[in-house]
């Protein structure tokens, strides 16, 4: 009996609530409008500079992508700002002592006393005079963290014209790789050109603890030498032994100045004849002028540096102009311990920036070297799709043959670099075929841009017969166009916005102003003028339907006599 009453109360009260579901139904999805999207290849960029060519003499690889390299400042790099043609030289923003190469004092056809001069410059930082930030660098579309990065030493404006607060093509994150033979003399020049104190520490390179002047050159204030103070300079001396891949930076406050940008690839060379190396890459990614060792095992090589950013710390040296309240606020305020990273970069920028510079373009058959550092704070685990890489050389230290290992996920501790052999022969173990196949970090918040996905690190390797005449790569998928807006990383899109022509999982909600029509209006206007109608009120409702219509049912024979007796006529 009580197990008939609980079902038939039951029943009725789920009726009621789909009944009155029935009669209210949900507003249906709205369409957020996402604004201006940016093209995915601006044309801010001479077309002409993505192909293979020369310039003063120098040979310099095609670049398929949409933000090529500026070829006249790779000849700079190659040569020597004081080896090339004014005309070239005027065609970049380099000062004229940036890089000095001269004595072949082996005789093999290369210069092999390098002098290479470094600034540091400050990128999206606040203004004394203006609310606007000074040097703006985008790493997504309205995503700009401040950075202390090393760069070449330029000349002229910082900025890309009068006009523009934009900053110029060299002064960008990451630190700019630099590129050295076995055996050179080198002298790293650092012009300190920020507020800030600074050294550079050449981190896994030979070189001696004292210059041939007794002065400390690890870079380490410590223990080896002083602050670099601002408007100061400091030669350091190396001659390295080695070939591989290191890094330098800064070793002041490192917990702070590394993850503000202060850090980068330096790599020796193997020494080879007549070997003349692109000194910089600015940017890191392909390297356009790779070196004779590179050439004789690589058909090409890539520079890939792997950046994270924690938005509280560069959101110091936006809110203060006044570099002791900066000093206070980063050095005895910020504490590491509690931070967390939010913004997540390959080669300075993300997705989907990273589709405009740094993909990895590629022929089938081809063995391509990468050069990859991880400089964030945290482990960093590269995934790539439909291609199993081999791990050659581990912190410049080239692994044993017989015990280099084949993977599809490459694991680096902070500050670790890997070298690894990409190869596109399709033969189901390296390469599944030529296609668009994306790589990344599967730590997974770094596919985010604070914390929207897609977003990070994500960049892909292009087979050119997947590049379209603008050298697009042709996407298979869904169109990317919403993720080149302010909009989608301010949190406003719903992600899977038109993912059916019925937009079924749009905004949900009614906008007035939008998207609600006249019959939906009257109704709300209805319902307004009710009760408040709630679900739990619905289940009382029909729980009590429920409960009456069953004790009149039990009582069915009592109900008729009352019945008759009230109203005779009605028995």
């Amino acid at each position: 009996m009580r197990i008939r009453l609980a079902s038939a109360a039951a029943s009725v009260a789920i009726l009621s609530v789909v009944n009155t579901a029935a009669g209210n139904p949900p507003p249906s999805s709205i369409e957020v409008d996402k604004g201006q999207a940016e093209p995915f290849c601006p044309k801010d960029k001479p077309v002409e500079w993505r192909d293979a060519q020369a310039v003063d003499g120098i040979e310099i690889e095609e670049e398929r992508v949409c933000w090529p390299d500026n070829p006249h400042d790779i000849a700079a790099f190659v040569k020597g700002t004081n080896n090339i043609t004014m005309p070239t030289l005027m065609k970049t923003r380099l000062a004229a002592d940036s890089v000095i190469k001269r004595n072949d004092r082996d005789g093999d056809g290369d210069p092999d006393e390098i002098v290479i001069k470094l600034e540091v410059a400050e990128l999206n930082g606040a203004s004394p005079i203006a609310d606007e930030s000074v040097l703006d660098f985008d790493i997504a579309p309205g995503i700009r963290p401040a950075f202390w990065v090393f760069a070449p030493k330029t000349r002229g404006m910082a900025t890309e014209d009068a006009h523009s607060a934009q900053a110029n093509s060299l002064l960008r994150t990451p630190s700019p790789v630099i590129r050295v033979e076995q055996g050179d003399v080198v002298k790293l020049v650092l012009e300190n050109t920020h507020y800030f104190p600074h050294t550079i520490h050449l981190h896994g390179v030979d070189h001696p603890f004292m210059d041939e002047d007794g002065e400390g050159n690890d870079g380490v204030p410590q223990t080896s030498e002083g602050f670099v103070l601002p408007g100061g300079r400091r030669i350091y001396d190396i001659s390295p032994r080695q070939p591989g891949t290191f890094i330098y930076h800064c070793h002041v406050q490192t917990h702070t100045h590394l993850a503000m940008g202060l850090i980068g690839m330096l790599v020796v060379e193997e020494n080879r004849p007549d070997n003349w190396l692109q000194t910089f890459n600015v940017g890191a990614g392909k390297v356009r002028h790779p070196s004779k060792g590179s050439l004789e095992a690589f058909d090409q090589e890539y520079d890939l540096h792997y950046q994270a950013v924690d938005k509280e710390l560069h959101e110091i040296v936006q809110s203060n102009s006044d570099p002791r309240l900066i000093a206070k606020k980063m050095n005895r305020e910020y504490d590491l311990t509690d931070a967390s990273e939010d913004y997540f970069l390959l080669n300075g920028r993300s997705f989907p920036y990273t589709l405009r510079e740094s993909l990895i373009v590629v022929d089938p058959d081809q063995d391509i070297k990468l050069r990859v550092l991880n400089a964030q704070g945290d482990l960093l685990a590269i995934h790539t799709h439909g291609h199993k890489a081999t791990i050659t050389h581990y912190d410049g230290v080239e692994a044993n043959p017989a015990a280099q290992i084949t993977r599809d996920v490459y694991d680096l501790a902070p500050a670790q670099r890997l070298d690894l052999k990409l190869d596109t022969t399709n033969d189901g173990l390296h390469n599944y075929g030529p296609g668009v196949w994306v790589f990344h970090d599967h730590v997974e918040r770094g596919i985010t841009t604070d914390g929207m996905n897609p977003g990070g690190n994500v960049s892909a390797i292009v087979y050119k017969s997947f590049l379209d005449p603008n050298d697009v790569p042709r996407i298979q998928g869904v169109d990317l166009g919403q993720y080149f807006t302010r909009a989608f990383y301010e949190r406003k899109l719903p992600v899977w916005q038109d993912i059916d022509e019925w937009n079924s999982l749009g905004e949900s909600g009614a906008d007035l102003s939008q998207a609600e029509t006249e019959s939906s209006k009257a109704h709300r206007e209805e319902a307004a003028e009710q009760p408040a109608k709630t679900p739990f009120r619905n289940l009382l409702v029909g729980l009590f339907l429920g409960l009456l219509a069953y004790v009149l049912f039990s009582n069915r024979k009592r109900a008729r006599e009352l019945l008759y007796q009230y109203w005779p006529g009605k028995g």
